[in-house]
C-alpha cells in the first residue's frame, strides 16, 4: 500500500532526525496521521498511544529517549485531534461518535507498521485516553509483547455529584441531538493556552509546561479544546464496559501519580490488583502527565517501561 506523506513538525517536537509521517485511512474513511522513527538496531518497536487532545509532536522528547535506547517508535494522531481528520463540526471540540471508532485507527496503525516493516517485537506505551484504547486493543489480542500504561483513563475522575449528574445530562443532550456540543464547564480554547503553570494538573515541571506552550504557539492547529457531550458519554460507557473484562495475560506495568486529578486512581489500582503478570507503580508527587513530569519521574517511568520491554523481547 502507498501512503501519502503528512506534515511532521520535528523542530517543535524536539524529536530525533529521520522521522517520517504519513496519512493512514481507517476502514470508515477517516484520515489519521502516523509518524515513525526507524532504527538500525533490532530491539523492536514501541507504539505510543497518546491521550485526549494530544498529538505526535508532544512525544518528541519521549521518542528521542526511545530511539536512544535502541527502539523504533511509532506515534499516532487519533481521529478528532492533532492533524488527524476532525469528526466534529466545530474543530475545536473533541468528539467521537463511538468509542470503538478508535479501534479502527488502531487497525490502520498496525497495518501501517507492517507496511513499513517496523522491527519486532512490538511493545505498547499508552497514556491516559490512549490507555483506555490500548486496554481494549490488547484484550482483543493485539500483537504486543508487553505494555506500559501512564495514568490510564480507565475512568474519568469526578466528584460524587458530577458522577451522578454527568451521565444524566449527557443522555438528555443526546436525546436533543446535541452530542457535538461542548460539555458543560469546558472551553473551546486548549488547556495549555488558557491556564498558567501554577495550579495546573498536568505537570510540576515548568520547563515541560513551557515546551507544550511553545508547541501551541508555533502550531495551534495541533491543539484541541474541551470534549463534547458525546465524547463524555462514550468515554463513560467504554470505562464501564472494559471494567467488566478480564485483564489479559500480558506483561504490564502501570504508573499513577499521587497527585493525579484527571483519571480515577482507584479504578487503576483495582484493575492492576487483578492483572496476572502486572505491576502497579505509584509515584509520589506525580501529576497526570508522567512522561512530561520532573526529570527524575520521566526517567523512572521510561527506564521501568524499557526494562519490562527488554525482559519480554
Amino acid at each position: 500500500m502507498t501512503y501519502e506523506a503528512a506534515p511532521l513538525f520535528e523542530d517543535a517536537a524536539e524529536a530525533p532526525e529521520g522521522g517520517r509521517a504519513n496519512w493512514c485511512v481507517a476502514a470508515d474513511g477517516v484520515k489519521v496521521r502516523a509518524a515513525h522513527w526507524a532504527t538500525s538496531g533490532d530491539r523492536g518497536t514501541i507504539f505510543v498511544f497518546p491521550g485526549r487532545t494530544e498529538y505526535i509532536e508532544k512525544y518528541g522528547r519521549t521518542v528521542y529517549e526511545l530511539r536512544k535506547a535502541g527502539y523504533a517508535a511509532l506515534v499516532v494522531d487519533w481521529r478528532g485531534q492533532g492533524l488527524a481528520q476532525r469528526v466534529c463540526k466545530d474543530p475545536a471540540v473533541g468528539h467521537i461518535r463511538h468509542f470503538s471508532d478508535y479501534q479502527l485507527d488502531v487497525v490502520a496503525l498496525i497495518a501501517y507498521a507492517r507496511s513499513q516493516n517496523l522491527p519486532k517485537p512490538w511493545f505498547l506505551l499508552a497514556h491516559s485516553m490512549g490507555g483506555c484504547i490500548g486496554l481494549r486493543t490488547i484484550i482483543a489480542a493485539a500483537p504486543f509483547n508487553a505494555v506500559a500504561f501512564s495514568a490510564p483513563m480507565w475512568r474519568i475522575q469526578m466528584s460524587r455529584s458530577s458522577a451522578i449528574m454527568a451521565p444524566i445530562a449527557a443522555k438528555i443532550s443526546t436525546l436533543l441531538g446535541r452530542q457535538e456540543s461542548i460539555a458543560p464547564t469546558q472551553s473551546r480554547v486548549t488547556f495549555i493556552a488558557r491556564r498558567h503553570f501554577a495550579g495546573n494538573d498536568l505537570t510540576s515541571d515548568p520547563e515541560m509546561f513551557a515546551y507544550l506552550r511553545r508547541q501551541h504557539e508555533a502550531h495551534p492547529e495541533l491543539t484541541l479544546g474541551g470534549p463534547s457531550i458525546g465524547w463524555y458519554l462514550e468515554a463513560d460507557r467504554e470505562s464501564e464496559a472494559i471494567d467488566d473484562l478480564r485483564s489479559p495475560d500480558l506483561p504490564a506495568i502501570t504508573f499513577v501519580g499521587s497527585d493525579e486529578r484527571i483519571v480515577d486512581p482507584e479504578r487503576i489500582k483495582t484493575r492492576m490488583s487483578r492483572w496476572p503478570n502486572g505491576e502497579l507503580v505509584q509515584i509520589p508527587n506525580g501529576r497526570h502527565e508522567l512522561l512530561i513530569e520532573q526529570p527524575h519521574i520521566r526517567e523512572m517511568v521510561l527506564q521501568r517501561s524499557l526494562a519490562l520491554f527488554s525482559a519480554n523481547a
